[in-house]
C-alpha cells in the first residue's frame, strides 16, 4: 500500500458529512446522454436513468454521478437548457429513492443550481471551476461539494496535439493546488472539495498509467483523491474490446487505483467493482 496515502479526511456537502479514508468509496455513473462512449445512450430516457440509480444504489453504490453533457473526446457542448432537461428529472427521481448523495457532473453554474436545488448536493466540475465565473459563487452559497478536475484543453479538442507534460505529476499537482486555492479564496471551504487527476482528459495512455501508479503523490494536497478510470480507452489499448468489453481491464486499473491511495472509484458497473473495491481494501489494510 502507498505509504502516502492520508488516513482520514471529511468531504462535505451540502447536506451531509462523508468520512473518507475507512473503505473506498464508489461513485456510480449515470450518463442522461444519447452520446455516451461507454453505454451509447442507454440511459437517455429519464425512467431508465432513474432505474439504473436505484439499481446502483441496492449494489453498493456510495454516490451517484449524473450527467447530462458528454465529456468524451470529441464530444460537443451542448446549452444549458438541454443539460437540464436531461438531468432534472432524474435527480428529482433519485432523490425521491435512494438517500445516498447525488454528484451532477457539470460545467455549468445554471445546471449545478438547478441541480442542487432538485436533490443533488454534490458538483464535479471537470473544468475546475474555470468554464464558467459563475461556478465558483454557486458552490459557496449552496455549500455543495465539489470535485477538481485537471484538464487540459476543452473534451472537442483534449486528445488532439501533443498531450506531452514537462513533469507529469508535478504539472497535476501544480495545476489542482492552484484550484483549491483559488476555490478558497471565492469562499469554498477546504473540506468541501475532492481532487481528481482526470485520467483520461489530455493524456496519453502510458501517462494515464503513471498517474494510476503515483496516485499518492496527490496526497500533498490533502484533500480526497477521486480517480475514473473505467472503461477508458487507455484500458482498450492494453485488453482490446469495445468498452462494454473493458471490465476485467477496469477491474485491474481499480484495484492498482486503490492500492496507490485513491480514495473514491468513479465506475460504470458498481455491483462488480463493489467487490473489486472490497478485496482491494482488504489487501491494503491486511
Amino acid at each position: 500500500m502507498n505509504e502516502m496515502t492520508v488516513s482520514h479526511l471529511l468531504f462535505r456537502t451540502s447536506r451531509r458529512e462523508i468520512v473518507i479514508g475507512e473503505r473506498t468509496l464508489i461513485m456510480g455513473i449515470i450518463n442522461a446522454t444519447p452520446d455516451s462512449f461507454s453505454d451509447g445512450g442507454r440511459y437517455a430516457s429519464p425512467q431508465k436513468a432513474i432505474e439504473e440509480g436505484v439499481r446502483m444504489a441496492e449494489d453498493g453504490a456510495d454516490i451517484l454521478d449524473i450527467g447530462g453533457e458528454s465529456t468524451r473526446p470529441g464530444s460537443d457542448a451542448v446549452s444549458a437548457e438541454e443539460e437540464l432537461r436531461r438531468v432534472l428529472p432524474v435527480i428529482l427521481g433519485l432523490a425521491a429513492k435512494v438517500a445516498i448523495p447525488l454528484s451532477i457532473d457539470t460545467m455549468k453554474a445554471e445546471v449545478a443550481e438547478e441541480a442542487l436545488k432538485a436533490g443533488a448536493e454534490i458538483v464535479n466540475d471537470v473544468s475546475s471551476l474555470k468554464y464558467d465565473s459563475k461556478m465558483a459563487s454557486a458552490i459557496a452559497a449552496s455549500g455543495a461539494g465539489l470535485v477538481l478536475m485537471h484538464m487540459r484543453g476543452m473534451p472537442k479538442v483534449m486528445q488532439q496535439g501533443d498531450l506531452t507534460y514537462p513533469s507529469l505529476i508535478d504539472d497535476i499537482a501544480g495545476f489542482l493546488e492552484e484550484r483549491l486555492a483559488a476555490a478558497r479564496l471565492a469562499g469554498i471551504d477546504f473540506t468541501q472539495m475532492a481532487v481528481d487527476p482526470g485520467i483520461g482528459f489530455g493524456k496519453n495512455a502510458d501517462d494515464n498509467m503513471r498517474l494510476i501508479r503515483h496516485l499518492g503523490e496527490f496526497n500533498r494536497l490533502g484533500r480526497p483523491i477521486l480517480v475514473g478510470v473505467s472503461r477508458k480507452a487507455f484500458i482498450g489499448k492494453v485488453t482490446g474490446g469495445l468498452p462494454a468489453e473493458r471490465i476485467a481491464g477496469t477491474a485491474a486499473a481499480v484495484t492498482m487505483s486503490i492500492l496507490g491511495g485513491a480514495h473514491i472509484v468513479r465506475v460504470h458497473d458498481v455491483s462488480i467493482m463493489k467487490k473489486v473495491a472490497l478485496m482491494a481494501d482488504a489487501i491494503s489494510r491486511s
